[in-house]
């Protein structure tokens, strides 16, 4: 990870505090073409944990988990992000693996970042 690729995933990690409760524990981002991609540890709270473990929690949790991160950076924009990059925030994909607590999401903006910094 380079310096912008860093301080890109200290951003996610601010951001889902903020507006989460909790951000995850670690997190590495790449940056490719249009996208940067962050993996993501130690996503679920200590409640989520345990609600994995009801009957249909894990189903649950995903679903929750990958629709209201979807929805909270709709309803509040990454600013911060887009600062960083110089690029407008397009979209977004998230997946989670309950069982392993570890995320995936693809931020898309409206500029190639990789050639802007990814070799730096």
């Amino acid at each position: 990870m380079n310096k912008y690729e860093a301080e890109f995933s200290n951003l996610v990690k601010a951001y889902r505090k903020r507006h989460m409760g909790k951000g995850p524990g670690r997190i590495t981002t790449t940056f490719c073409k249009n996208w940067a991609i962050c993996e993501m540890e130690g996503n679920l709270s200590p409640v989520e944990k345990f609600i994995a473990n009801a009957a249909d929690g894990k189903q649950m949790l995903r679903e929750a988990r990958t629709q209201w991160v979807k929805d909270i950076y709709r309803s509040h924009p990454p600013t911060e992000m887009e600062q960083l990059l110089g690029a407008a925030f397009v979209d977004l994909f998230v997946d989670i693996d309950i069982d392993q607590d570890f995320g995936m999401s693809i931020f898309v903006f409206d500029q190639n970042i990789q050639n802007k910094f990814g070799d730096r």
